[in-house]
């Protein structure tokens, strides 16, 4: 079975989707972008810096772009069993499997981008990935710690993103070292997504997800917080709603993709930084698995 998977914010690079521009497709819906984010977005894709990629008005927008116009690029091949998305990558996953319309994809993730920007303006807040513990310790330890930090996104066995205040990210990751973590690595990014530091922006994006229509996919998604096959449009809005401060269940979703079948990982859109963190749950199950046996 195939499983078709969409990256999320960090897969950018100058150049992106410049391929699918120049197929007739490509380049209406491209065009079709431009005129509803109000800027030539393309043309950042296609030739901006690495600091105009990184805004969030752009970033967000410009991987969703390339997702879905790669998924569309790729027509009666594309035929997935499932599909799933990290973070961002959900919107995606939802406008490839005919559950959202492109504009109303691309109005939400940009609506997306935005709130989240506000509330990362609010309070001064970061992320860091901690390499090299169980997720029970990561999890204990940010439990411990009176500023908000929570594991955020858990990426693969014995990789997770904590998020919260600069304060509690920074107490998380001195403990987390102690502890015996490989590694603690403050990550470059603008605020503390998935965390409840970004419940402002939640709150600003539930009525435009309310009021979008969502149509019964073509196959089941597996959403990040609640890592099972999902065909509802009702309990796929409120998973959406509850993303933004919800933490991304990637591991828990390749490994549930893994246990219904799927054999086949596709990975469409910027880059290919979600295949190696398959390939890493992927041996933690077949060494699971062996174990059991």
């Amino acid at each position: 079975m195939k499983a078709y998977i969409f990256p999320g914010q960090g897969a950018q690079f100058s150049g992106m989707g410049k391929d699918l521009y120049e197929k007739e497709q490509g380049k209406a819906l491209f065009e079709q972008a431009n005129e509803i984010i109000g800027f030539r977005i393309s043309d950042i894709m296609f030739s901006g810096t690495d600091e105009e990629l990184k805004e969030t008005k752009v970033t967000q927008p410009a991987i969703f772009l390339q997702s879905v116009i790669q998924a569309k690029a790729l027509g009666d091949q594309f035929r997935p069993d499932m599909v799933a998305g990290h973070s961002l990558g959900e919107f995606s996953a939802l406008v490839a499997a005919s559950a959202l319309s492109f504009e109303d994809g691309l109005r939400l993730v940009i609506a997306r981008a935005n709130a989240m920007q506000k509330a990362c303006e609010l309070q001064p807040s970061t992320m860091a990935a901690i390499l090299g513990l169980p997720d029970e310790v990561v999890e204990q330890t940010c439990n411990e710690i009176e500023e908000v930090v929570v594991a955020a996104n858990y990426n693969c066995p014995g990789q997770i993103v904590i998020s919260g205040s600069i304060a509690g990210v920074d107490l998380a990751c001195q403990k987390l070292t102690e502890a015996g973590a490989k590694r603690a690595l403050k990550l470059n990014v603008g605020g503390a997504f998935h965390s409840p530091l970004m419940e402002p922006a939640r709150i600003e994006l539930q009525n435009a997800i309310e009021q979008v229509h969502i149509s019964v996919p073509i196959c089941p998604i597996y959403q990040n917080v609640d890592p099972v096959p999902n065909t509802d449009p009702q309990k796929i809005k409120e998973n959406l709603i509850t993303q933004l401060t919800g933490a991304v269940k990637w591991t828990q979703t390749v490994e549930r993709l893994i246990a219904d079948g799927a054999t086949e990982f596709i990975e469409v859109g910027p880059g290919n930084v979600l295949q190696g963190l398959v390939r890493k749950v992927s041996r933690e199950v077949q060494a699971s698995s062996a174990t059991t046996v």
